[in-house]
């Protein structure tokens, strides 16, 4: 947690404050971090590596410094599929997820939904962030591997992508 947002908004406090999420200074070599800039992205197939992610939880506005800092080294960096945001701050712009969002996300791909929907139930509008994506997320899901949902990302969202 690098608190650069609004305390009152920010989903990883919140998160900690019900005991669903733990603060680490330092991940293990064998958690595979989220990283909105890494060139490959999260799927199935990573559950061999670990069934742990985490998140940094930082400004969008300051993300890519922030994260340059902490992931130079790492060589377990994911990003997540494509997706839209469901929380109120980015209502539906692409991939600009919240800390529980891509958390949850991250543990829907890896084949953990129960805790992913104990995660977005702690939020007036989780339920707005798996509907938005529902679809996609059943697809992602399923995919064996980083090509294949590379693939459904150009299906799902190529106007997006084209723009």
């Amino acid at each position: 947690m690098l608190y650069q947002d609004d305390r009152r908004k920010c989903t990883a406090s919140k998160l900690l404050r019900f005991g669903l999420i733990r603060r680490i200074k330092n991940p293990r070599s064998n958690v595979i971090i989220l990283n909105p800039f890494s060139k490959t992205v999260l799927s199935k197939s990573d559950k061999s590596i670990t069934k742990h992610i985490c998140a940094i939880d930082c400004s969008w506005n300051m993300a890519s410094k922030s994260l340059d800092n902490y992931l130079v080294f790492r060589t377990n960096s994911r990003r997540l599929p494509l997706l839209l945001a469901g929380n109120p701050v980015n209502y539906s712009k692409l991939g600009k997820l919240s800390t529980v969002e891509a958390l949850a996300a991250g543990y829907m791909v890896l084949g953990e939904t129960g805790y992913a929907l104990t995660l977005l139930s702690k939020f007036k509008w989780g339920d707005t962030f798996l509907a938005l994506n529902s679809d996609v997320m059943k697809d992602y899901a399923n995919a064996k591997n980083s090509e294949e949902i590379e693939l459904l990302e150009m299906d799902y969202f190529k106007e997006y992508i084209r723009n």
